[in-house]
């Protein structure tokens, strides 16, 4: 399926709060959920285990592959991934209680969780308590993603997520002097290290506070035309021959087309800050448009995710 949500008994392994994200196939809640609900909501009351991975010879017999092992969910007896003898296993309900340690029960909001694949990759995304006011009446929501995986691709990450409510695109800044994310690997004592890293995230409202300030900057910033190509040029540079191709072109174009007439547009036209949106709608709303799955894989862990990246870093040299 395009979507690439899990489906266990015909049921989608995801749930959310207010508006649907995907295709109306999960299941929505009528109220914020704690890390236990929001585990069953999204189907993901299930265990991870390693087992070792055997191979089978020509003879038929089977022989242990050394420091090699296969991850399997313990409820369906699917293979998740290939592993190395030191990972060891993050359980959901272990990821997702650290969750509530970092954002507490009753200031954030669970707004949606689900699983990938066949449950090698999971997600959930909460709301914290108030907003970044951008220019007058830009409103940036504050959230905090956690994601995990369980076939050894990628490492437990808590980062900030902010999105601009008017368009809905994720934003994705790297602060400088700051880590806004913690990455843990799948080690023995991960536990005890997502236990310790709400300490690390809990300079949350100071970055958000710093983010205020630069989006602030970026708002007044204006842009002349010059400028703004300048800015478009550095975010999607051309290969290595210096004439840009087709495809480099053709998403300058995109995007200097969504910072005229863009979702919101008319509240940042002209700014660095109307620039550095146009790219993240680009991102968002255009990129992998047609494949949800892959674009949200994009936005939050991928290609889309690395191209914000270089998105604000560029908008910050031009403040500089």
């Amino acid at each position: 399926m395009a979507h690439n949500l899990n489906f266990i008994s015909g049921k989608a392994s995801m749930f959310y709060v207010g508006d649907p994200p995907w295709h109306q196939l999960e299941l929505r809640l009528d109220k914020p959920a704690t890390s236990g609900e929001a585990i069953a909501a999204a189907g993901l009351d299930y265990t991870v285990s390693k087992k070792p991975l055997k191979a089978v010879l020509r003879t038929k017999k089977y022989t242990d592959v050394a420091d090699h092992f296969a991850t399997v969910r313990t409820d369906t007896g699917e293979v998740l991934g290939v592993v190395g003898a030191r990972y060891s296993p993050i359980q959901n309900r272990d990821a997702f209680t650290f969750f509530d340690s970092l954002v507490g029960t009753e200031e954030a909001i669970y707004h949606t969780a689900g699983a990938l694949g066949r449950g090698e990759r999971i997600w959930i995304l909460a709301k914290l308590p108030g907003y970044i006011k951008v220019h007058g009446e830009d409103i940036v929501e504050k959230f905090l993603l956690l994601t995990n995986s369980h076939d050894g691709s990628c490492l437990v990450r808590a980062k900030l997520t902010p999105i601009r409510v008017v368009c809905q695109n994720t934003l994705t800044a790297a602060l400088s002097g700051l880590d806004e994310e913690v990455r843990i690997r799948h080690t023995p004592n991960a536990v005890s290290k997502l236990e310790q890293a709400h300490k690390l995230l809990g300079l949350t409202n100071i970055l958000y506070d710093q983010l205020e300030q630069i989006l602030g900057k970026m708002a007044n910033h204006q842009l002349n035309t010059a400028n703004l190509l300048t800015y478009v040029s550095q975010v999607i540079p051309s290969p290595v021959v210096e004439i840009p191709s087709t495809r480099t072109r053709h998403i300058r174009d995109r995007i200097l087309e969504l910072h005229e007439s863009g979702l919101g547009a008319e509240m940042s036209r002209g700014s660095l800050w109307g620039a550095y949106n146009a790219v993240t709608e680009y991102t968002d709303h255009v990129l992998c448009s047609n494949d949800p799955a892959r674009r949200l894989t994009s936005i939050w862990f991928g290609g889309g995710e690395k191209l914000k990246e270089r998105a604000f870093k560029v908008a910050q040299q031009m403040l500089n």
